[in-house]
């Protein structure tokens, strides 16, 4: 570009200074003007590049022919610098435009001087081959050079090929140097002929062909135009549908149907979903690919589509794959329309759900079912015990039962066997329950070994009892764990919809309390509920609410009952019993408070408390009475502290705080509970005497047989239970289990206390049959810790000095602290 620049500008200079001002004459001040002013005004746009080519071509070979080089240079550098002004807005632009014409002029004019000799000469010529030769080479040049340079512009500053640059944007434009040459050749021989009037006839005439020639340019640029414009289109058109193409291929699943259901279009994936080929889904329709049960609701939503009633239907629909199974889709379809608002067809997009419908169905499943045995759990049993309320309530006829049942046993199963055979009885318990059930009614594992039971639309209150013992029956067939047999029973609570419910939770509360009273009563059998086991359950919620309280304030007092020598009724010791006076309730009897302790768990604390005080107060009269005989106090230990791993270490500690020596210390255990665990009481019960306390049974004689485990556990006391002593006299069968007893304790170096003793012929008894120690209303009720001390201190006052060596020691004599008696 620069050296075009240079070359330009060289060549302008040189004209100037070779121009002789004589031959500027009118005429060629003429020309130059029209040249300048209006040729350069009257052009063609190349197309896609910054320049054009004008009428001022055929000005500058007229002045060529008539006026020779420097004439033509001057002339057609000054009109091409005009000229770019229009449509170049840099200067190095403009400057490089008139250089390359002014160039391209020299050049042209250098070399028909140098085929042909020198131009003036031309002129005086006839219209002759030479003449004619000379404008095909000054045309040809011209355009050559003007046309070459500025493609070689272009094609650097955009890094393409020059060829492809001058042969798209620069190949039409030779007409114009060939038609201005033979303009120029024409105008040169009328203007020698007839003079300077020639020039200005030619001027409309050459006005007019450029014109044409532009009006066919511009004809040329809009066909252009528009097929390029429908060649984009037609372009876009295949990338859409291209993409279309792709889009429906690789879909999840699509389809093109027919409005009357017929498959038009269908991809591969959807053939894969449905398990055919796409000759065979093409030969069906979409009815019969949909499930029978969905069809009908299919078709409303797809003729609500064809009318526009709708836009677009999503849906969660089934298919029937070809194997014969049904398949879960999530379906979208919409219409496709032509200009006139007709439907073409249906658009189908199908992605299969079946497996996320098939999660959700074992989400829905384990939110409504036990995990362990597959029955329905509590939120199941639930909802449909709701419906059946809202039913019952609707229609007074319709009656219905909930049975709510409980293993008996259970842990016994878990505690012997381990849990995994715990586990698989309760499956195999759910089994046998189904099969006692009606069609239509749910049995249900509320939790751990409680079942439920909704008996459903029953006519008569004996069905539901009717299944009740049917459960019993099946029960009595042993269940077989891994090669070990089990018999289990249940127990059976049952309550009707007569009563009235709220809710569900307010009739599984009433079976779950006949539920609790069969257990009461002797477990392996059913009770109905009634009314007053309602208030009977509040009752004991209460009993249990103010039990607790009472327990944080310390309300519960120990009271203690002497125990005689049955031989010289002299004073040997005393059982402490736990009473409590409540400010709400007023004094509670033991019989009430005691057991739900047990059932609660609160024993373990009420036990802990009971012992500490029991310790403390024995401590207490030793150092106040230290001339008398050494008391000591047993104190009771139920089934739950026995359970407790760290009774040891809180026995230990409470003998160090109160100070009192182990030797006085009597631990008392009911003989049911000692056989329950009696692996694990085993190990308890030997730490417990490497303490240096002493062990004694409680109501000896009342549960399993003793004589197999007597010599097993370290004891060195038995009581008597209170209903053998109270039978004395008129039960042969109880005295002769009482002197049994005696004479078991006397082999085995064991100690007997009777409990219970009322009357004087009851103690004569005991003391003839050798039982030394007793207790009971006889000798004295259970006395608050003040009147028990007012009694030591009578007893110390009347105590014989001559008769000392027949006071027990130490040994001799027991403070028996029972929570359970009386």
């Amino acid at each position: 570009m620069w050296l075009v620049l240079a070359a330009g500008v060289v060549v302008f200079v040189l004209a100037a200074f070779r121009l002789q001002p004589v031959k500027m004459d009118v005429q060629f001040l003429l020309l130059a003007f029209v040249t300048v002013v209006f040729g350069s005004r009257i052009g063609v746009q190349i197309p896609h590049v910054k320049s054009e080519i004008t009428v001022s071509d055929t000005f500058i070979f007229l002045i060529l022919l008539l006026y020779g080089t420097e004439a033509a240079v001057l002339v057609a550098f000054t009109e091409a610098l005009c000229s770019s002004m229009r449509f170049a807005n840099k200067w190095i632009t403009r400057f490089f435009n008139a250089s390359l014409l002014a160039l391209s002029t020299f050049v042209t004019a250098s070399l028909v001087q140098l085929c042909f000799g020198p131009i003036n000469q031309l002129e005086h010529g006839s219209y002759s081959g030479n003449f004619m030769m000379a404008l095909f080479l000054m045309a040809s040049v011209q355009y050559v050079i003007n046309s070459g340079l500025a493609a070689t512009r272009e094609a650097i500053k955009h890094n393409q090929p020059v060829f492809l640059i001058w042969q798209k944007h620069f190949l039409w434009t030779s007409i114009t140097y060939y038609a201005g040459a033979s303009a120029a050749g024409i105008i040169t021989m009328l203007i020698k002929g007839i003079g300077s009037y020639a020039f200005i006839v030619a001027l409309p005439i050459i006005g007019i062909i450029y014109a044409t020639y532009r009006t066919y340019r511009r004809n040329i640029e809009d066909a252009e135009q528009h097929a390029n414009e429908q060649s984009r289109i037609s372009q876009a058109l295949q990338q859409s549908e291209e993409h279309f193409r792709n889009a429906f291929d690789h879909a999840a699943g699509m389809a093109l149907i027919s409005p009357d259901g017929q498959w038009r279009r269908v991809n591969g994936s959807l053939c894969q979903i449905l398990g055919y080929s796409e000759q065979e889904l093409l030969a069906t329709n979409f009815q019969e690919m949909t499930l029978p049960e969905d069809l009908g609701n299919d078709l409303v939503h797809l003729y609500q589509l064809l009318e526009g009633k709708i836009r677009i239907d999503q849906r969660e629909k089934r298919y029937i794959h070809k194997l014969g199974h049904p398949l879960w889709v999530l379906q979208s379809a919409s219409v496709a329309r032509n200009a006139q608002g007709e439907s073409l067809h249906l658009i189908l997009q199908i992605q299969d759900i079946t497996e996320r419908k098939r999660a959700e169905e074992q989400v829905h499943h384990a939110a409504f079912h036990d995990a362990l045995t597959g029955l329905p759990n509590r939120t199941l049993l639930s909802d449909r015990l709701s419906l059946a309320l809202a039913r019952a309530k609707r229609n007074k006829d319709y009656q219905f039962a909930v049975l709510f049942l409980d293993l008996d046993r259970f842990k016994l199963v878990n505690d012997s066997l381990g849990h995994t055979l715990g586990d698989q009885l309760l499956v195999e318990l759910g089994r046998r329950l189904e099969s006692c059930m009606r069609k239509g009614d749910t049995v249900a594992r509320l939790g751990g070994d409680e079942f439920g039971m909704l008996i459903d639309g029953i006519k008569d209150p004996y069905d539901a009892i009717y299944i009740a013992e049917r459960i019993q029956e099946e029960l009595m067939r042993p269940f077989d764990l891994n090669g070990h047999e089990f018999l289990t029973t249940t127990s059976v609570g049952i309550a009707f919809s007569q009563t009235g419910y709220g809710g569900p939770e307010d009739i599984l509360r009433d079976a779950d309390i006949a539920m609790y009273r069969a257990k009461a009563n002797g477990k392996a059998r059913y009770e109905v509920f009634d009314v007053a086991m309602h208030a009977h359950a509040v009752e004991v919620l209460t009993l249990e609410r103010e039990l607790r309280r009472a327990i944080e304030r310390r309300e519960i007092r120990v009271h203690y009952q002497p125990i005689y020598s049955l031989t010289d009724e002299r004073l040997v010791g005393f059982e402490a019993l736990a009473r409590w006076d409540s400010e709400e309730l007023g004094p509670v009897s033991p019989v009430q408070f005691i057991p739900l302790a047990e059932e609660t768990g609160l024993v373990i604390p009420l036990g802990m408390s009971v012992l500490s005080e029991a310790c403390r107060q024995m401590q207490e009269w030793h150092k106040e009475f230290p001339e008398g005989p050494k008391l000591s106090v047993s104190v009771n230990i139920s089934g739950k502290q026995l359970q407790q791993l760290s009774l040891v270490d809180q026995i230990k500690e409470c003998l160090r705080k109160t100070g009192l020596d182990p030797e006085c210390l009597h631990l008392e255990i009911t003989e049911s509970v000692i056989m329950e665990n009696a692996q694990e009481v085993t190990e308890m019960l030997a730490q417990l005497k490497a303490l240096g306390v002493k062990l004694s049974i409680d109501d000896f004689g009342t549960g399993y047989s003793s004589l197999s485990y007597l010599h097993r556990f370290p004891f060195d006391v038995l009581k008597i239970d209170r209903s053998f002593v109270s039978r004395m006299g008129t039960d042969k069968e109880s005295t002769g289990i009482i002197e049994t007893i005696l004479i078991l304790a006397d082999k085995l170096g064991k100690r007997a206390i009777a409990e219970g003793v009322e009357t004087p012929d009851q103690r004569s008894q005991l003391a003839a049959a050798g039982c030394f120690y007793g207790q009971g209303y006889l000798f004295s009720r259970p006395l608050a810790s003040e009147a028990a001390r007012a009694l030591l201190v009578q007893n110390e006052s009347q105590r014989d000095p001559a008769n000392a060596s027949r006071v027990p020691t130490g040994k001799d004599v027991e403070v028996m602290t029972d929570m359970y008696a009386m």
